[in-house]
């Protein structure tokens, strides 16, 4: 994964345990620069005015009567994303993040669709959203204990940034999240399904189906017409 914030430490000569220092920092809750500590001042000062800490930031947030959490996140151009994180019983949490910010397949249904094509998030925009969530988690002596790519966004259109986001969630230098407790939802974007057969860790794939002959699907996700149920 490519990390500003890594790139800028390894760029400026910083040994590389800063890195460590600012991650396990991120991991303890800190959401701005001054709350890193075990860095130097003069060195959080410098890294203030020209990288953020979080590449996303909660702007808005809803919770539902039965615990289930939604953000709405800014990127640090400016783009608002969702993230959802839903609750379960012995202390577990599902956290459905988003892989872009608006999505090109316009499927009828979908309030994303309707926004029309947006960016790719970086790999590490999708994996903040992860790390903020395991720290609400566990303020609530509770765990992120599954990942599912069902945001907003059709995540095989962005592998490079999806994969690279996975490999450091499921790292155990990570948050050590088992690959079978990663799930990646596609509306059928074919290319991208053959890259994930591929793929070293062994998530799991949803299929957005909606309907189950090609013409009512094709009315409800446009990509049938390019790949209908059987090419899928």
């Amino acid at each position: 994964m490519t990390d500003p914030i890594a790139s800028i430490l390894k760029g400026w000569g910083e040994p590389a345990y800063r890195l460590k220092q600012v991650e396990d920092a991120r991991r303890s809750g800190a959401r701005e620069w001054d709350e890193v500590t075990t860095l130097p001042k003069d060195l959080r000062a410098r890294l203030a005015e020209v990288v953020p800490l979080w590449t996303v930031t909660p702007d808005a947030v809803a919770e539902s009567r039965d615990g289930t959490i939604k953000w709405r996140l800014r990127t640090a151009d400016d783009l608002a994303i969702e993230s959802v994180l839903i609750k379960h019983a012995r202390g577990r949490r599902t956290l459905c993040v988003s892989s872009q910010a608006g999505c090109a397949l316009g499927c009828r249904f979908c309030a994303t669709g309707a926004m029309g094509a947006g960016r790719d998030l970086t790999a590490r925009e999708i994996a903040d959203q992860a790390l903020l969530a395991a720290d609400v988690a566990r303020e609530a002596d509770a765990r992120l204990s599954n990942i599912v790519f069902m945001g907003m966004g059709e995540p095989l259109q962005n592998t490079a940034a999806v994969f690279d986001a996975i490999r450091e969630l499921h790292s155990p230098d990570g948050l050590g999240i088992s690959a079978r407790s990663i799930a990646v939802s596609t509306a059928g974007w074919v290319p991208g399904i053959e890259e994930l057969v591929s793929f070293e860790v062994p998530v799991r794939l949803a299929l957005s189906l909606h309907a189950a002959d090609d013409r009512t699907r094709s009315e409800l996700m446009p990509i049938n017409n390019r790949w209908g149920i059987a090419n899928v």
